[in-house]
């Protein structure tokens, strides 16, 4: 196996070899979006459709990838996106991924639903991380959670805001797809919340049914505020109108996201919709983006188009699987290194000199061009 993990040249060779040495049910987990997975494929097709405008004859012998979000300091804007079960692709799970984002200099997002909790993650070292909440029916539990993801020194709350109820993932009632029964849902295991069974359908979706809260609403997102000093991050709008109540519920940033393609099919891919919520905040707070990014050209095009960072989901589960806290590193170490050679092949030299001008999409205006 190793010598294939020296050839590894892109991101996506490590969705192949996961698929090669992980288990059906659980590669299928990862890999799956809802119903036909039109949205699945269309977060990808759409980085296919921006095309780049590089600027020639720009001194790039230093290019900065550095930047700040909610004022912490990163290597670049590519930051690891919460994915719930990591033990499931590897022994070691979030400690590998909490330990190669770290040593990447960036941020990692741990999911409600780590086979880790936030004490473990907490314990690998130090970093910047960030919790990824599920609102529970019972709001004794998200308080309890979110105080203690405050106490192991997370950053950041990032409410997903796109899953009243669990999309539908074929492959996972197919599946029965169930937590494997060495595995607990960490954060969860002293409050007997901690164990997925198995049912006639995923079990992961029964769970929810039982669990999570369909009311949650923009109340909430106050409530929340008043139980914590921590900002919050709103992950999967899609819309300019859901970005300016988000604004103006008091959200510290949005992350424009479709849940991986995993919950309504037939919502757009996040980079056409990126825009739209980029201009409805008016820089008010920061716009993110999750979903498809698989090469540094797809984060240029993202910060092209006004986000101030981007979330990786899918290639941090793959990488992970085939090679642990090295294959992570390595996903990270690529992506900063095309994203690189992408600025500098686009004469851009720090993340602010990156503009919309910078790549053409298939809605743009005509350009007008100037006659000497």
């Amino acid at each position: 196996m190793f010598h294939k993990m020296e050839s590894v040249t892109n991101v996506m060779e490590y969705e192949i070899l996961a698929k090669e040495k992980l288990p059906k049910m659980i590669y299928d987990y990862y890999a799956s979006g809802a119903e036909d997975q039109w949205t699945l494929q269309e977060n990808r097709n759409a980085f296919s459709r921006i095309l780049f405008r590089p600027r020639i004859l720009v001194d790039v012998s230093n290019i900065d990838t550095t930047t700040s979000v909610l004022g912490f300091k990163v290597s670049m804007p590519i930051m690891v996106a919460p994915t719930a079960m990591q033990k499931m692709a590897h022994p070691e799970g979030e400690y590998a991924t909490a330990r190669a984002t770290s040593a990447a200099g960036t941020i990692m997002t741990l999911s409600s639903w780590g086979t880790s909790s936030v004490e473990e993650v907490a314990s690998t070292g130090p970093g910047i991380r960030f919790f990824q909440l599920y609102v529970y029916k019972d709001r004794n539990v998200v308080l309890q959670l979110v105080k203690r993801a405050e106490r192991a020194g997370f950053k950041a709350i990032a409410l997903t805001v796109d899953t009243p109820r669990l999309g539908r993932r074929e492959a996972d009632i197919k599946n029965r797809f169930v937590l494997p029964p060495h595995l607990t849902l960490k954060n969860f295991e002293g409050l007997d919340l901690g164990k997925i069974d198995k049912t006639d359908d995923s079990g992961l979706a029964s769970y929810v049914a039982g669990q999570v809260d369909r009311s949650l609403s923009w109340k909430d997102v106050k409530w929340l505020q008043t139980i914590t000093y921590l900002p919050i991050l709103l992950k999967g709008v899609l819309t300019s109108e859901d970005a300016r109540q988000a604004v103006e519920a008091g959200a510290a940033g949005i992350i424009v996201s479709n849940h991986g393609a995993r919950q309504l099919d037939y919502a757009p891919a996040t980079v056409m919709a990126l825009e739209e919520v980029v201009k409805a905040v008016h820089g008010r707070i920061p716009v993110f983006l999750d979903g498809g990014i698989r090469r540094g050209t797809d984060v240029f095009k993202a910060l092209a188009l006004g986000a101030s960072g981007v979330f990786i989901g899918r290639p941090v589960v793959f990488s992970l699987a085939v090679d642990g806290e090295a294959g992570v590193r390595k996903v990270l170490q690529m992506l900063h290194d095309e994203f690189e050679l992408t600025m500098a092949l686009s004469g851009c030299r720090s993340i602010k000199e990156i503009t919309r001008n910078h790549i053409t999409t298939p809605w743009d205006p005509p350009r007008i061009t100037t006659r000497l």
